[in-house]
């Protein structure tokens, strides 16, 4: 990656108050160049352009980071690696497991947290609704379906306590209004991807106090 884009990318973690040191600069880095590097063979990715891969996917996977509850983190429909992978790499402390179905974007996530030296990651080539877990603090999905189907099929990897998190784009009110019991949103937030003018929202969901 280029030192512009690195600038852009160190500026923009900045503007979100997010911690990272240079070894967790150079590790979001080589993340990047190696999607590059497989995107041509394995078609991951229509973003290749270094300053867009910083905003769209870096940088959009971080915006997450605030709302994240450990000591586990599931990625439900990583495919190529976001947003688990750089929260990975921000989160060293946390365990991540990396979910998606296709068996060559779960090899790429295998092979980049390798690269990466990231221990802290586990990647599984699964459906989300099929996966058995004990648990996970927080659920995490971008852009992967409805926020109601997302609950349906990755609900049951939450912890008793445990968080649904839904990363989409235009304010998804619609699609919560039929989200199966015991679930409910807790809150819809309005994000900002540093340099991205397109519209951003999270969507926190929790199981309903008795």
């Amino acid at each position: 990656m280029d030192s512009h884009a690195r600038n852009l990318l160190a500026e923009g973690l900045a503007e979100l108050a997010i911690s990272a040191d240079t070894a967790a600069l150079d590790r979001l880095c080589a993340l990047a160049e190696l999607v590059r590097e497989w995107n041509d063979r394995f078609n991951l990715t229509a973003i290749t352009d270094p300053v867009a891969m910083v905003r769209k996917h870096l940088l959009d996977s971080a915006t997450v980071h605030p709302y994240l509850q450990g000591p586990d983190v599931i990625d439900v429909g990583t495919g190529a690696g976001f947003p688990g992978l750089p929260l990975a790499i921000l989160n060293p402390s946390m365990k991540f497991t990396l979910v998606d179905s296709i068996r060559k974007k779960i090899g790429f996530v295998t092979h980049a947290a390798g690269v990466l030296g990231l221990s802290n990651v586990d990647a599984v080539c699964s459906r989300a609704e099929n996966l058995k877990h004990p648990g996970a603090a927080t659920v995490v999905s971008r852009a992967l379906s409805s926020v109601d189907a997302f609950v349906r099929n990755a609900g049951h990897l939450a912890a008793l306590r445990g968080r649904l998190l839904a990363m989409k784009g235009r304010d998804p009110g619609a699609e919560c209004k039929s989200l199966p019991k015991p679930w409910r949103v807790v809150s819809t937030v309005r994000l900002t991807v540093p340099g991205l003018a397109d519209e951003r929202h999270l969507v926190v969901i929790e199981r309903a106090k008795p």
